[in-house]
């Protein structure tokens, strides 16, 4: 069986685009011959474009969503409803809802779930941000956009207790998001038809 053989630059390349999800090794190899067959239409302008995302990409300190500038333009944006904070896993969730444009509200990145499993327990996620923001700004609802998963609804029922003394309505999505299934991979009539039928936890 013959194995793949090229330059060390070209395979350290694969290696690297491997290790993004959804691709694996052949994949990474078409990605990179199909890079170096288009450089100056793609290749260039990729690394350029990475190495802008190196420099520049923070994680915002109010949301946890990552952008260019401090707050994000999420957070910076006046048209957004202040009252309701969108709990999220994952930034990859939060731009779902924002592609689906299910409500213009706040959000809040949690950075993952509850999964004593693998070891993220409560001082892992960004769970005293959280409650922290609620209590400041006054809040009225959090709508706990989480998966559908076992360690998601364990997240959203831990938050829940989290939040019971405080004078805040606590929601979740409804129907349309099906259970073991993940937000960025949900159209956005799904989405936005889960949001509008959230219920109280």
């Amino acid at each position: 069986m013959s194995t793949f053989t090229a330059g060390p630059e070209i395979e350290r390349l694969v290696q690297l685009l491997g290790k993004l999800p959804g691709l694996g090794p052949r994949s990474a190899r078409r990605a990179v011959l199909h890079l170096v067959r288009k450089r100056d239409e793609l290749l260039g302008p990729l690394a350029d474009a990475m190495q802008i995302a190196r420099d520049q990409v923070v994680i915002c300190e109010q949301c946890g969503n990552i952008d260019t500038c401090q707050p994000c333009t999420v957070c910076r944006d006046p048209r957004r409803d202040d009252t309701t904070i969108v709990v999220v896993e994952s930034v990859g969730d939060l731009w779902a809802l924002e592609r689906a444009g299910a409500m213009k509200a706040r959000y809040h990145v949690l950075g993952g779930t509850l999964s004593p499993l693998d070891g993220i327990g409560p001082k892992e996620l960004n769970l005293d941000r959280l409650v922290a923001r609620v209590a400041d700004t006054g809040a009225k609802e959090v709508v706990l956009a989480v998966n559908a998963t076992i360690d998601g609804q364990t997240t959203a029922h831990y938050i829940t207790d989290l939040l019971a003394n405080l004078p805040v309505k606590v929601s979740r999505l409804a129907h349309g998001v099906p259970v073991g299934g993940e937000l960025d991979y949900l159209d956005e009539g799904t989405l936005s038809a889960a949001m509008r039928q959230r219920t109280a936890m």
